[in-house]
């Protein structure tokens, strides 16, 4: 009457479960279910006593797997193997499971991402939401939505329509962020403003997550689609620090109706504050892969207020930072280095990812065991290259879901810290990660093992007819 599950699969359905003490006090060793994945649970092991114990979970009214039953101090791990699945099968056959969720925090109603909201006509969803809806290589991504969506909160009542319509980009970015920081252990609010507040045990900071969006009118309106090495390096020089800066400077000087920044908020203050920024500013058309691949090198000379020009000497690597006052584009220019213009320093760091997209969530649920029959999710990418001479990443090709491969939501996280922060963002919140700093006009960055620069993934389809064009996103 039960079974195995895998860490993914499990983790998936706990995305939400797990207080941010947890790792602290106990490794988790296995992962169990029901037959119909109805009731969960996990076997750990006490880290302070060095004994055993397990807890049991099912659904709570907004179907999100909450805590109904733990036993402790179980003399080994097979006994609480045994005890936990004993209690699988007993709960699974005699108990009421509607009854037995219900925790008396629940709100009215459970948040569905996926629901077509009442009254909304097929032409006012958002093309990629359609794509996400109907396409059956989007199953993945369906399934990771359906077990998020139950753990959000409705501090925001537009949420789903703006996810649904002309914000969707904006909105998945903020559920890539909200499930990154719940995988690095952090008890996760959804505030008014700024939209985190992320706490652990001697840990907690503040996040407000903005998007680069195309440029409608102005300057920037005229994309200038790179072609040329030298097209690109232009467009990477002024064009994109341009683009990033309207988004950063934004947030930096939006106030409240009562004139508070982000900063200053009651949720807020004292506290690191980081802004996660992603860029969306130009969509791939059939024939490229789209800028998100390659706009991340714009950032940090836009935050820092410095270019770098490297060289070959007796076949070494030789880097040199360069101080750069502006980026010019057209008839608009502005002021580089971010992370110096007055009230800056109140933004310890900026969070940066080019994968808050529906490939991660395809990727993360196929890993959970969602991938459709007929289908394979080919992932093409590039890794950092641990070569203290490597100008460039190494490249890779991997099957998502085979032997050996593994991905977490926060592998492709940037943090870029500001040396002249208020309240500087402890190295530790992010651990592993690539964490930049610049100090005595130098950038030092640390990365975390194979870390992946930029990817794109491609999804296969055999079908009995004839064949299709793989779909690439």
């Amino acid at each position: 009457m039960s079974k195995r599950l895998s860490k993914e699969r499990f983790d998936l359905f706990a995305i939400g479960t797990r207080l941010s003490p947890t790792s602290l006090v106990a490794d988790e060793l296995s992962y169990w279910s029901d037959l119909d994945e109805n009731v969960i649970g996990v076997v750990f092991r006490d880290k302070v006593d060095n004994d055993f114990g397990w807890s049991l979970m099912v659904r709570d009214r907004l179907g999100r797997f909450r805590g109904v039953h733990l036993d402790v101090s179980v003399k080994s791990r097979r006994l609480a193997e045994a005890g936990l699945r004993l209690k699988i099968s007993h709960v699974s056959r005699h108990a009421d499971l509607k009854e037995l969720g219900i925790q008396g925090d629940e709100t009215n109603a459970p948040i569905d991402l996926l629901e077509v909201l009442p009254g909304t006509h097929r032409s006012q969803l958002h093309p990629y939401f359609l794509e996400l809806l109907e396409q059956s290589g989007r199953a993945p991504a369906r399934a990771v939505l359906r077990e998020i969506g139950p753990w959000l909160t409705a501090t925001d009542p537009h949420f789903v329509q703006e996810f649904q319509r002309h914000q969707f980009d904006q909105r998945l970015w903020e559920l890539y962020l909200w499930a990154s920081f719940r995988e690095g252990g952090y008890d996760v609010e959804h505030l008014t403003a700024p939209d985190f507040r992320c706490r652990a045990p001697g840990l907690a900071f503040t996040v407000e997550a903005t998007t680069v969006a195309p440029s409608k009118n102005g300057v920037l309106a005229k994309h200038p689609d790179p072609k040329t090495p030298e097209e690109l390096d232009a467009f990477l020089a002024d064009y994109m620090p341009i683009k990033y800066g309207g988004s950063l400077t934004n947030k930096l000087h939006r106030k409240s109706a009562a004139g508070r920044a982000y900063w200053e908020e009651d949720d807020a203050a004292g506290l690191p504050f980081v802004i996660a920024l992603a860029d969306f500013h130009k969509h791939a058309s059939e024939n490229e892969l789209g800028s998100m691949t390659y706009t991340q090198s714009a950032i940090w000379p836009y935050l820092y207020g410095f270019t770098a020009k490297w060289s070959k000497v007796d076949g070494k690597l030789v880097v040199e930072e360069q101080p750069n006052e502006i980026h010019s584009y057209g008839s608009k220019t502005i002021e580089s280095g971010f992370f110096n213009l007055p009230g800056a320093e109140n933004v310890s760091a900026v969070l940066f990812s080019n994968a808050g997209t529906i490939a991660k969530f395809d990727r993360l649920g196929v890993l959970a065991g969602y991938a459709p029959q007929k289908h394979k999710y080919l992932r093409v990418g590039v890794r950092f290259d641990p070569d203290p001479n490597a100008v460039v990443g190494k490249r890779f090709v991997a099957e998502v879901g085979s032997e050996g491969y593994s991905e977490g939501w926060a592998d492709e996280l940037q943090v870029f810290h500001n040396p002249n922060a208020l309240h500087p963002l402890p190295i530790e919140c992010f651990g592993g990660l690539q964490q930049h700093f610049f100090e005595d006009g130098k950038m030092k960055t640390y990365y975390g093992h194979e870390a992946v620069i930029t990817s794109h993934t491609i999804i296969l389809q055999t079908t009995d007819s004839e064949p299709q064009e793989a779909k690439s996103s």
